[in-house]
């Protein structure tokens, strides 16, 4: 694995684990509003650079050969 796939694999875990903890804990105020502004969007961050992190069959090649250059 490499580094951005652990890396948002850790993310996605710690993300779910605060936002489950939140949801049937039940803690005070604050915590919710920390995982509002923090783990939520910590979890849908991670869960699209998974799903890019692995390119497509067909794009597998132009990633390799043209490197982003931007637009």
């Amino acid at each position: 694995m490499n580094r951005l796939r652990t890396g948002s694999l850790t993310a996605l875990i710690i993300s779910a684990i605060g936002i489950i903890y939140a949801l049937i804990m039940d803690p005070a105020p604050w915590v919710v509003y920390g995982v509002a502004i923090f783990l939520i969007p910590l979890f849908i961050l991670s869960v699209g650079i998974l799903s890019m992190a692995e390119p497509e069959e067909e794009e597998a090649d132009e990633r390799v050969n043209e490197p982003f250059i931007g637009y």
